[in-house]
């Protein structure tokens, strides 16, 4: 198998696992077992009907046991963790890229999903990224390691500041995550916290044109999705905006 099919292959496997992550871990059940069940009926779900993307087209999105929808969620994570996996293979070079970006994109994607579903995101997904930031970075890129801790500890206290300024707009969650990114993102940090920050705006202000803005104001919205797509952009880009930012405007 080519590399590039074996990665996206590979991709929507984990992709697979991710959604389990997303949906045990903030339940605080074994992310190991028991095996898959069917939400509704409670059926283990059988290895044949557990292929990523493939079995959910085939079985036409329905549980094999009891025909109840399955949330189409499922298969669009694990197709988007297949892109992103191969996006990040075919775009970087360095092996020291290629494993931080995997990492912080498989990181970044249950964040957000829990974020999304709960408002939290759980300390052990960002303890154990944290550590994984450290370990492939002093393993594979010893030299770059003052950057990204130096990234890490200025993403982490800008948020923790904001966290400070306005509580109900900013949670810890958000600050742990932000600084794990800088620590896998090195300078890279700097435009996707940028971004994370425009992408909330943006739907604040939808919010509040939809709701009016007394009912806007109170709406909560997540800020991990956001930081998740700051970290994606980051990872395939985030270099050349700050070489960019370096070169033309400072």
């Amino acid at each position: 198998m080519e590399p590039i099919a074996f990665t996206g292959v590979m991709g929507a496997v984990v992709g697979s696992f991710l959604n389990v992550v997303a949906y045990r871990l903030p339940r605080h059940e074994s992310l190991l077992q028991p095996r898959s069940r069917c939400p509704s009926c409670g059926t283990p779900v059988r290895p044949y009907d557990n292929v990523p993307i493939l079995s959910y087209l085939l079985l036409r999105g329905r549980c094999r046991s009891c025909s109840t929808a399955i949330s189409s969620r499922y298969p669009l994570v694990e197709a988007l963790t297949a892109a992103l996996c191969v996006g990040v293979v075919l775009a970087h070079r360095s092996a020291a890229g290629i494993a931080l970006s995997l990492a912080l994109i498989l990181l970044v994607i249950p964040a957000a999903l829990i974020d999304l579903e709960h408002r939290i995101i759980p300390n052990r997904l960002t303890a154990l990224g944290a550590v994984l930031a450290l370990a492939i970075g002093s393993a594979l890129d010893p030299a770059g390691e003052p950057e990204r801790l130096i990234a890490g500890a200025s993403a982490g206290g800008l948020l923790l500041i904001a966290a400070l300024a306005y509580p109900g707009g900013m949670g810890m969650g958000d600050v742990k995550l932000a600084a794990v990114m800088g620590l896998f993102l090195g300078r890279a940090v700097a435009p996707a916290i940028m971004i994370a920050l425009l992408a909330g705006v943006l739907v604040g202000v939808a919010v509040i044109a939809r709701k009016g803005a007394r009912q806007g104001r109170k709406t909560a919205v997540p800020f991990g999705p956001f930081l998740a797509l700051g970290a994606v952009v980051a990872v395939f880009a985030g270099q050349d905006i700050v070489s960019l930012y370096v070169n033309h405007v400072l």
